[in-house]
C-alpha cells in the first residue's frame, strides 16, 4: 500500500508542475501557413459589438502597411465614435424607423477615416471610465433611449439640442478627441493623419454571391448592419472564392462579413469547419478510421473537435439555402489574412479575429473552404485585388 501511495503522490505532483498553458491534448488540426498577407496584430474588442470596425482598422493598416510601408496601430474607438454620431443622425431624420445599434460593415471604416480621419490608438483608446477593456453596454443603452427621446418631439418639434448632447454623451463613454497628437515624432490632427497616409473610399468594393440578385450587378444588401447602404457585387460562389484567392495571392487582405454562430466554429480548436453528417460518407472517408466505431460514436464524435473529420462539399444552391434560412448572417465582421493547410492537405482561409490572443489559435482561426463558401455574406476589398476578368464583368 505504501508503494502504490507513493507512486499515486508521484504522479499528482508531476500534474500539478505543469505549466499551466499545457493542454491535455494538443490540437487535433495541425495546420500550417502557404500564404500570409503581411498585417498588424491581433485586437481585442471585448464588449463592444464593434467586430467591423476591428476589422475594418485591420484592412486599412494592411492597406497603409501594403501602400507605405509604415506600420500604425489606429484607433478603433476614434472612428466607432463617428458611425455613432452618423447613426444617431440618421435614427433622429428617420423618426426611428431604423436600425440603431453598435453593428456596422467593415467599409464604413473607410467611410469613416475619409470623412473624419483618423487617430493612432495611443492617441485616442477609447478608455476613460478605468476599463481595462471596452464594454459598450451602458454607452448604447444611453443612446438608444436618448434616441428615443429626441423622436418623441417633446416640444412639438425636433429639438436642435441632440447633436451636442450626443457628442457629450459619447465624450463621457470614449474620452474627449485630443485636437493633435504625436506619431513618429511628428504632430498631426486627425485630418492631417488620413492626408499623410491617403486611401481612397472607391478604391474599395463588396462583393458577393447570392442566386436572388443578377451576377455581375451591384444591389444593396438588405441587412440591417448596412445602415450606410453600400452596394454590393454578385457573382457565382466559384467565381467569389477565386477572387478570395486572387487577391490574397497578391498581397491584399479581405474584409469578411459572415456568421459564426454555426457550431462548427470552434473556439476551443480555432478552426471553422462544416462537417459531412452521412455516416456513409464518413466511413468511405477513412474506413480503417471507422471500422471499429458505430454508427452512433461516428454521431457522437462530430463537433467535439478530438479529430478531423472529413467536411461537406458546399455548393452554391446550400450556400443561397443558408442565407435564406438565417443560418447564414452578418452577425460578425473578421480580416481573412491567408491561406493554409492542415495534415491532410485541406485548404483553410487564416482569420485574424477581434477576441484577443485568448482565444482561437492566438487569435486567429483557421476557416476551412466549405466553411467560408457556406456563411460568406459578402468580402470586402481593394477593387486591385480584382482579377481583370472579374474588373472587367463588373465594369469597375
Amino acid at each position: 500500500m505504501n508503494r502504490i501511495k507513493t507512486i499515486v503522490l508521484l504522479a499528482l505532483a508531476i500534474v500539478f508542475s505543469m505549466p499551466a498553458n499545457v493542454s491535455a491534448q494538443e490540437n487535433v488540426y495541425q495546420i500550417t501557413d502557404d500564404v500570409v498577407v503581411p498585417h498588424t496584430s491581433v485586437k481585442n474588442q471585448a464588449q463592444s459589438g464593434t467586430c467591423w470596425c476591428f476589422a475594418g482598422v485591420g484592412l486599412i493598416e494592411a492597406e497603409i502597411l501594403k501602400k507605405y510601408n509604415v506600420e500604425i496601430d489606429l484607433s478603433e474607438m476614434y472612428l466607432v465614435r463617428w458611425a455613432y454620431a452618423n447613426k444617431f443622425e440618421k435614427y433622429v431624420r428617420m423618426q426611428g424607423v431604423c436600425n440603431f445599434s453598435p453593428g456596422g460593415e467593415v467599409i464604413d471604416a473607410l467611410y469613416a477615416i475619409n470623412e473624419s480621419g483618423m487617430m493612432t490608438e495611443d492617441a485616442y483608446n477609447g478608455l476613460v471610465l478605468g476599463d481595462q477593456n471596452h464594454n459598450h453596454g451602458e454607452l448604447h443603452t444611453v443612446l438608444a433611449e436618448y434616441g428615443k427621446i429626441v423622436n418623441k418631439q417633446h416640444n412639438g418639434k425636433i429639438s436642435k439640442a441632440w447633436p451636442n448632447m450626443v457628442q457629450s454623451v459619447l465624450d463621457v463613454y470614449l474620452g474627449e478627441v485630443p485636437a493633435t497628437f504625436t506619431f513618429e515624432g511628428t504632430e498631426y490632427d486627425a485630418k492631417s493623419l488620413a492626408e499623410k497616409y491617403p486611401l481612397n473610399i472607391n478604391d474599395y468594393v463588396q462583393i458577393s454571391a447570392f442566386t436572388n440578385h443578377e451576377n455581375y450587378k451591384p444591389y444593396i444588401m438588405p441587412i440591417q448592419d448596412n445602415w450606410t447602404n453600400t452596394m454590393s457585387y454578385n457573382m457565382p460562389l466559384d467565381e467569389l472564392m477565386s477572387e478570395l484567392d486572387n487577391a490574397l495571392n497578391n498581397g491584399y487582405t479581405v474584409g469578411w462579413a459572415q456568421d459564426v454562430s454555426d457550431k462548427g466554429f470552434s473556439r476551443k480548436a480555432g478552426v471553422g469547419v462544416v462537417l459531412e453528417d452521412d455516416i456513409e460518407k464518413i466511413r468511405q472517408s477513412d474506413p480503417k478510421k471507422y471500422k471499429k466505431m458505430s454508427d452512433d460514436e461516428i454521431k457522437a464524435s462530430l463537433y467535439k473537435f478530438e479529430s478531423v473529420m472529413p467536411e461537406k462539399e458546399v455548393t452554391e444552391e446550400m450556400h443561397q439555402e443558408a442565407y435564406e434560412n438565417g443560418q447564414t448572417t452578418d452577425d460578425h465582421s473578421m480580416l481573412i489574412v491567408g491561406i493554409a493547410y492542415d495534415q491532410n492537405g485541406t485548404k483553410y482561409y487564416k482569420v485574424k479575429n477581434s477576441w484577443s490572443e485568448r482565444h482561437g489559435m492566438e487569435g486567429y482561426w483557421y476557416c476551412s473552404e466549405p466553411f467560408v463558401r457556406l456563411h460568406t455574406m459578402f468580402f470586402t476589398l481593394n477593387k486591385a485585388g480584382l482579377t481583370s476578368d472579374m474588373k472587367s464583368k463588373l465594369e469597375l
